[in-house]
């Protein structure tokens, strides 16, 4: 029995770093606290809360990719036009503040729409979530 709590409390922490990484709100770091303090590990509930996470988050990037080619829009507003110039100024490195709350989504969404590379972007995307989820893992491990 302990060992389907196991696998279903890891299937919820995937799930809940996914819906986390989109556009919808979640609290992806408090169920890894809490999978983490009760397994006594961290490695799988941080590779598992990171895989969903980045999942999500390049959902968003695709949704910015497919956003673009179903509505180009010809005339952005100057407040889209300065968010876009800053992040095509930055480039992709710009990814690695994916994980946080707020800008993180849209720019995701904004590196979809400007086409960046999707290699680079999973990368850089990936590595900003994993270094999250390392730094909430090793707070609760002090």
């Amino acid at each position: 029995m302990e060992a389907l709590w196991a696998e279903y409390s890891l299937a919820g922490l995937f799930l809940s770093a996914f819906i986390s990484s989109t556009l919808l709100p979640g609290g992806s770091e408090a169920l890894l606290a809490w999978e983490v303090s009760q397994r006594g590990e961290w490695l799988l509930p941080v590779l598992v809360a990171s895989a969903g996470n980045l999942l999500g988050s390049m959902l968003t990037f695709v949704m910015g990719v497919w956003l673009r080619r179903r509505y180009p829009l010809r005339i952005l507003s100057e407040r889209h036009r300065r968010a876009e110039q800053r992040l095509k100024r930055y480039g992709p490195a710009a990814l690695l503040l994916a994980w946080l709350p707020i800008i993180g989504d849209p720019l995701c969404l904004v590196a979809g729409w400007i086409g960046f590379s999707w290699r680079s972007s999973v990368l850089l995307i990936g590595l900003g979530k994993l270094a999250r989820y390392l730094a909430v893992a090793g707070l609760i491990q002090l």
